[in-house]
């Protein structure tokens, strides 16, 4: 699978493993981003917007490691035959 545009610049490829190789942000894009998540949201919100994103992310987390130990717990329980 060859992962170029039409211009010949590279696209993102998905391997097949669930891994996508290929995006490269650099400084100058990160910094584009930036300007426009500013003007979408404003200075006062971003803090707010901060705060929530990383809840949102420490709760995801949990719930990863909640799942692992659940699937752990039933792989301990004998079956009832």
């Amino acid at each position: 699978m060859s992962g170029r545009w039409r211009d010949g610049t590279l696209a993102a490829v998905d391997r097949g493993d669930g891994s996508v190789t290929g995006v490269n942000l650099g400084a100058p894009e990160l910094l584009i981003v930036l300007v426009v998540v500013l003007v979408l949201f404003g200075g006062a919100k971003l803090p707010k917007l901060a705060r929530s994103m990383g809840q949102a992310q420490s709760e995801f987390k949990r719930g990863l490691n909640d799942r692992g130990k659940d699937d752990d717990e039933d792989d301990a329980k004998p079956a009832d035959n």
